[in-house]
């Protein structure tokens, strides 16, 4: 359900190499050539910042519509055709929330990850906004990505991404976090009702009592699959009369309960959350390009398309126009990229 949108044909990194040389000694205008190859991507980006500037919509024509591991391997690439990092000179070349969207885009997932989390562990605020990507990556990826993403964060700041929350998240909150992503889940579709139906009640009576952070409550949570828990959730408003996230709102108004019902959200319908994460990022005055940039990027290769459709069916507009509507130049055309629209 990715909105990333690939070319049909790749031709050998040779003849597109030939192509593109041959292209830009008739003087064909930057940008109006379609990259299909790893060396003809780097020869792209290297050429489009020759001269007086640099023709961001070939960066974006390239990049745009590439997956991860031809973004890898377009990185690697151009380290050993010039001798030069790819990141370093996008940070040079670019700027702005462009800048941003598109370095965010480059980093291989688990790395991206692993330095949003760390961003948002370091930022002033460590509010629901802040810490919520933490969550997602818990409990919207998969079982081995959360794996590579620790990892990933271990490699970068020498540390483990639970010591970073326990030294950097409001006491309150660090059993949560720390459950949630030092969880390893089954990740295949096995469910047993009668331990759904029995775990739903272990559920309803924590939450009656309103310690939200409980070892029954958190150990479910943070241990079952995702399909287990679905069927958890729907025995819980079947027994109980509601959704499990708005009894967990009904027990107060804090930092604990926003975050459970992220991770619900997460859990059992993560476009729902992610669509949410989008309309907030635009309603009102101004706009949350950090937020927007997060989710289209990171979601643009799993889901985009579900989160699209949850944003049209709760807001009757689409996404497509809510973004057109809150961005502009090249940082909007990069977004509406990875949104699979044709720029």
């Amino acid at each position: 359900m990715a909105t990333l949108r690939l070319p049909d044909v790749v031709p050998s990194p040779r003849q597109d190499c030939e192509r593109l040389r041959k292209a830009f000694q008739a003087q064909t205008p930057p940008g109006t050539t379609t990259c299909l190859n790893v060396v003809l991507c780097c020869s792209c980006i290297l050429d489009s910042w020759l001269g007086l500037g640099t023709d961001e919509k070939a960066v974006i024509k390239v990049l745009g519509h590439r997956n991860a591991r031809q973004r890898r391997i377009i990185g690697e690439t151009y380290q050993q055709l010039y001798n030069k990092c790819l990141i370093d000179d996008l940070n040079a070349e670019l700027s702005g929330d462009f800048r941003k969207a598109v370095i965010l885009w480059i980093y291989d997932p688990p790395e991206r990850d692993a330095r949003l989390a760390n961003e948002a562990l370091n930022s002033r605020r460590k509010g629901v906004n802040e810490l919520q990507v933490i969550v997602e990556i818990a409990c919207a990826s998969s079982p081995h990505h959360l794996i590579a993403v620790r990892q990933a964060y271990s490699i970068l700041f020498d540390s483990s991404l639970e010591e970073d929350i326990i030294s950097n998240v409001p006491m309150s909150l660090q059993k949560v976090l720390v459950s949630l992503v030092s969880s390893y889940r089954y990740d295949k579709n096995v469910v047993d009702s009668a331990i759904a139906n029995s775990e739903a009640a272990k559920l309803y009576e924590v939450i009656k009592t309103k310690k939200l952070d409980h070892d029954d409550f958190l150990s479910i949570l943070s241990t079952r699959n995702v399909f287990q828990l679905k069927e958890t959730f729907l025995h819980y408003r079947k027994n109980f009369g509601n959704s499990i996230d708005e009894d967990i709102l009904n027990c107060g108004k804090g930092n604990l309960e926003s975050i459970l019902k992220v991770a619900i959200w997460c859990i059992d319908s993560p476009e729902k959350h992610f669509a949410e994460v989008i309309r907030a990022s635009i309603v009102g005055f101004g706009t949350d390009e950090d937020s927007l940039t997060r989710v289209i990027v990171t979601r643009a290769e799993i889901d985009m398309m579900k989160v699209k459709g949850e944003y049209f069916n709760t807001n009757k507009t689409t996404l497509d126009s809510a973004v057109i509507g809150d961005t502009s130049g090249d940082y909007q055309d990069f977004l509406m990229a990875l949104l699979g629209t044709n720029v």
